[in-house]
């Protein structure tokens, strides 16, 4: 039982290593290559996991094949469009200039289901409001309105606006987040100060966020009985 919770608390270290190596991704903007290759790891990790008797290397070195198999695919990928095309394919165009291209939908075997389901998880829930509408390689729908439909800006009103900056969390739980305050260009100095401003402590506080122009905001940890 012990060593199969220590194979298992292994192989779970070296497929995080693996996927931190390979890049970060979210499921949905897995490209073929990468899909193919997150399906085999787990497959292969399953098996010494599950099978005392299986070698520990009978999982860690597939693992690591394919982890250098992804990376240089994806070297050649980002060298070589026409690689890159054969791996993943292309983008496809479903809806040009307010038309549907019902062959390129049934290339696709996309129902009109399918595509109205992914409009509105754009926000778009009227077909006539779409100029384009692309299909991206990872499988993301992605959706240019017309001019009339898209939303007023700033800029197009002629309204000015100032820039303030990312707003990241310099606290968490009590803890300060060094690198938060080295993006925003603030250190522990500038926060104890406003620490001792607003008279709270440290282990008081549940979220606090500044940015580059040095406003903050502090949420409180709420006592729970």
């Amino acid at each position: 039982m012990i060593i199969s919770a220590i194979r298992t608390l292994l192989l779970y270290v070296l497929i995080i290593f693996a996927v931190r190596m390979m890049g970060k991704r979210q499921i949905s903007e897995l490209q073929t290559s990468e899909l193919v290759v997150t399906l085999l790891i787990s497959n292969i990790a399953s098996i010494p996991m599950q099978d005392t008797d299986q070698s520990m290397l009978s999982g860690i070195i597939p693992i690591l094949v394919l982890m250098v198999c992804e990376i240089v695919i994806s070297f050649l990928m980002l060298k070589r469009a026409g690689f890159r095309r054969v791996i993943c394919g292309k983008p496809i165009v479903v809806i040009n200039d307010g038309k549907i291209d019902q062959s390129e939908m049934k290339r696709l075997r996309m129902s009109t289901e399918d595509l109205y389901e992914q409009l509105r998880q754009k926000n778009v829930f009227n077909i006539e409001d779409v100029a384009f509408a692309v299909m991206e390689t990872n499988g993301n729908l992605s959706v240019l309105k017309k001019p009339e439909n898209e939303t007023v800006t700033a800029k197009q009103m002629g309204i000015k606006t100032t820039d303030k900056g990312l707003q990241t969390v310099v606290i968490s739980d009590g803890e300060i987040a060094q690198s938060s305050l080295d993006f925003c260009g603030l250190d522990k100095e500038w926060l104890y100060n406003i620490l001792s401003h607003e008279n709270i402590k440290l282990n008081e506080i549940f979220i606090m966020t500044a940015d580059k122009r040095r406003t903050y905001q502090i949420i409180k940890k709420e006592r729970i009985v």
